[in-house]
């Protein structure tokens, strides 16, 4: 049974580093990865968010009507997740949702860093949909735009741990979560100096993913 990741934006890169990810967080799992070349480039704020919804459903409908065991939406906004849940047959996750749950779980509060400002009241809404804004501290931009994220990781990783540690120095958390997909490729460097929990929707979603096919069997 497989479960399919779709990248929301057209960044085949991305795609890639997620499935790398997902692959790595659950050896045994089959993963595929689906990128919606009819969306935009990089979704950031809720325009780049409308535009990526119409192109992102045709391929939720058909990952369900392939049989996929799962699906998950790589974007950390969880763009169309609602949408694709209401259309696809199998369980529909978001990577956002997935490190929020998990974060919760983890630790009694938690920070997010993400990229730009834009992305701050998003994340705000679908945290508190979730029912978790109790566990939430701050939604924190870094700054940094989401294609830098591969297209310049030397500019783009150090702003982005730079926010973290202020997250852990002044929001007193248990947990950091990384407020983006791209954020997957600094996964590493970051667990390597951040002193507390760093959650990655990617691993999230992958392992959460995996655990709702083996329920539903």
């Amino acid at each position: 049974m497989t479960i399919v990741f779709i990248n929301p934006n057209s960044t085949q890169a991305m795609t890639r580093a997620m499935l790398a990810s997902a692959r790595a967080a659950v050896p045994g799992a089959a993963f595929e990865g689906w990128t919606s070349t009819g969306g935009p480039a990089a979704i950031e704020g809720p325009q780049d968010g409308d535009r990526a919804v119409p192109p992102l459903l045709h391929l939720v409908q058909k990952a369900s009507d392939d049989g996929a065991a799962a699906i998950v939406i790589g974007c950390f906004d969880d763009t169309g997740l609602a949408e694709a849940r209401a259309l696809a047959a199998c369980p529909v996750i978001g990577i956002g949702q997935a490190a929020y749950h998990l974060a919760a779980l983890a630790g009694a509060r938690f920070s997010v860093v993400t990229t730009l400002s834009v992305s701050v009241p998003i994340l705000e809404n679908n945290i508190r949909s979730y029912g978790l804004s109790g566990a939430l501290v701050r939604v924190r931009a870094s700054g940094v735009r989401v294609l830098d994220l591969e297209g310049n990781p030397a500019g783009a990783t150090p702003r982005v741990l730079a926010e973290m540690h202020r997250a852990v120095e002044m929001d007193g958390v248990e947990s950091v979560v990384l407020g983006c997909a791209g954020m997957v490729t600094l996964l590493e460097a970051a667990r390597a100096e951040i002193p507390v929990n760093v959650i990655d929707g990617v691993e999230a979603a992958a392992r959460l993913a995996w655990a709702l096919s083996m329920v539903r069997q």
